[in-house]
């Protein structure tokens, strides 16, 4: 009589539909295999967002992997490609995702998106604990009481204004944990050579965009201009970055300054500029998660956000214009008394630089 097949469905790279990395390797099987792993839970992170809103998230698999050593870590989102690969099962948002999500049970899910098919998938997925935001009557609520301080600050102005947390700290505190200064984890080769002819200068990538949605954040391009003429006289060497939406601003700063503009590349190739950068200069963008990422210092300007929201791990500062912004949490500025980022001065950024770099430069 033959032997059962002995399987290990439990093990970290068991597929069930097609055969394992070990067995395709070196022809193992379940029964003599030295490479199994077994898992001992499953994990299920959901945040869809945006791709600079699934890098912040990355600091938690710290301490989920201090917590749960053995556990299966799946993550659903819009941005599967920026999830690091220690993540044990990668999905896409897809009806496809959504059928073997509902199918599979889990041990603990950490719903970290207010936004409601983020919560609708919450609720469905069955689970023994979880964490953050469901839907309940059709709409988005927290699933307890340590998911309401981040649940208030996005239906009250004023609330989310007073907030004096940062984003890792209110997920953190959502899972059930104190945010103890865990890194970004981000999924990028940075590995492209750059021929910049900054000749020992120190290297300020200047981040000219902000985006097509939230308009509000822009500085004006006759600041940038302004800044380059200055940080040149200083002695440092500007370096113009920005995607295809940038792509003709940063062409005339570039013509007007003598500015250093390499053009715009894929997400991976900008990173790795961004990696060359000795301090970068942005408003809320992708360029700013990717700097935190990458531990490039960082002069963040802030103005329709709450600046306590950005956690810049110590390296680099925070602007806010001289006068307060009255389109808090608007795309476009509606006040018909000033644009505050006008009231952001040349000089106050240039400052800044020069303070981030002094500080920051020991450690790069």
């Amino acid at each position: 009589m033959d032997q059962p097949v002995v399987l290990h469905p439990d093990c970290s790279y068991f597929r069930g539909d097609i055969p394992c990395a070990p067995h395709k390797q070196y022809g193992v099987h379940c029964d003599d295999c030295s490479y199994y792993t077994p898992r001992d839970r499953r994990i299920l992170i959901i945040k869809l967002g945006a791709i600079g809103d699934v890098i912040r998230t990355t600091p938690l698999l710290h301490r989920i992997a201090r917590e749960y050593p053995s556990a299966a870590v799946w993550w659903v989102t819009r941005s599967p490609e920026m999830v690091p690969p220690s993540v044990d099962k990668i999905l896409p948002f897809t009806p496809e995702s959504l059928l073997v999500l509902q199918a599979t049970e889990f041990d603990i899910v950490y719903s970290l998106d207010k936004d409601p098919d983020a919560c609708a998938l919450a609720s469905l997925v069955r689970a023994t604990h979880k964490y953050g935001f469901v839907l309940r009557d059709g709409k988005p609520a927290p699933f307890d009481e340590a998911a309401e301080h981040k649940y208030l600050t996005g239906l009250f102005d004023d609330v989310n204004q007073a907030n004096t947390k940062s984003y890792p700290q209110e997920i953190f505190e959502i899972c059930g944990w104190t945010f103890e200064g865990e890194e970004y984890i981000l999924n990028m080769s940075v590995e492209r050579q750059w021929d910049i002819p900054a000749e020992g200068r120190p290297i300020v990538g200047l981040n000219t965009g902000c985006g097509g949605r939230w308009t509000s954040r822009l500085w004006a391009e006759e600041r940038w201009e302004s800044l380059i003429v200055r940080l040149q006289q200083e002695g440092y060497f500007p370096m113009l970055l920005g995607g295809e939406q940038e792509h003709e601003k940063n062409t005339r700063l570039a013509a007007a300054t003598g500015a250093y503009y390499p053009g715009y590349f894929s997400l991976q190739e900008f990173a790795s500029l961004v990696n060359r950068c000795d301090v970068v200069v942005t408003a809320v963008t992708m360029a700013m998660h990717l700097a935190i990422g990458l531990k490039r210092p960082l002069v963040l300007f802030v103005n329709i956000f709450n600046p306590h929201e950005f956690e810049l791990y110590g390296r680099g500062e925070i602007l806010t214009p001289d006068l307060p912004c009255h389109c808090f949490f608007q795309a476009t500025c509606t006040n018909s008394e000033y644009d505050c980022m006008t009231h952001l001065p040349v000089e106050k950024v240039l400052h800044a630089v020069g303070r981030t770099l002094a500080a920051c430069s020991p450690h790069l």
